[in-house]
């Protein structure tokens, strides 16, 4: 089944330009706020992440599975949070950072340096925070096993992903 946005001119709004000698300028030209499940669907995840501003944002979700990408600022945080039935996966593309986990909330006895090209695994069930030491954003993609978000979630900011736990 052809999807339209499974195609190069879809890929190519990731405007990757070369800054400060070469890096990339990790903003998103044209911003969407859908979520591209449940259909099939292709991107660039590694060019999709760097250019994710957001806190949060829910780019696939399916029926087993959501794929999202975040940016976590410099001295910033996810939060401490546990998913009892969800297990997750996280692709650091940019940045650095420590990753905590344990079985619990007062006692985080899992404590790793994490920094671009690292996977972390969190199994349901688990207390967990990343915590980012660096000097730019954590640019990361996040799996969930099954969905955490509610479908096409999109939170420019911790302050207003935090609200939306809370509401």
């Amino acid at each position: 089944m052809y999807n339209k946005y499974n195609n190069r001119k879809y890929n190519n709004r990731y405007n990757v330009r070369g800054v400060n000698g070469g890096g990339r300028d990790c903003r998103m030209e044209n911003p969407r706020t859908t979520d591209f499940g449940p259909e099939p669907f292709v991107i660039n995840i590694e060019e999709a992440t760097c250019h994710n501003d957001n806190f949060r944002r829910a780019l696939w979700t399916g029926t087993l599975l959501q794929l999202t990408l975040m940016s976590i600022p410099s001295g910033g945080e996810i939060g401490l949070e546990m998913h009892h039935d969800t297990d997750q996966f996280l692709r650091i593309e940019g940045g650095e950072g420590v990753v905590k986990m344990g079985c619990q909330k007062e006692r985080l006895d899992f404590c790793r340096h994490i920094s671009s090209g690292d996977a972390i695994f969190i199994p349901a069930g688990y207390f967990h925070n990343l915590l980012n030491t660096g000097n730019c954003p954590i640019k990361l993609y996040s799996l969930y096993a099954p969905p955490n978000h509610p479908r096409g979630t999109l939170q420019q900011t911790k302050e207003i992903a935090d609200a939306k736990e809370h509401y």
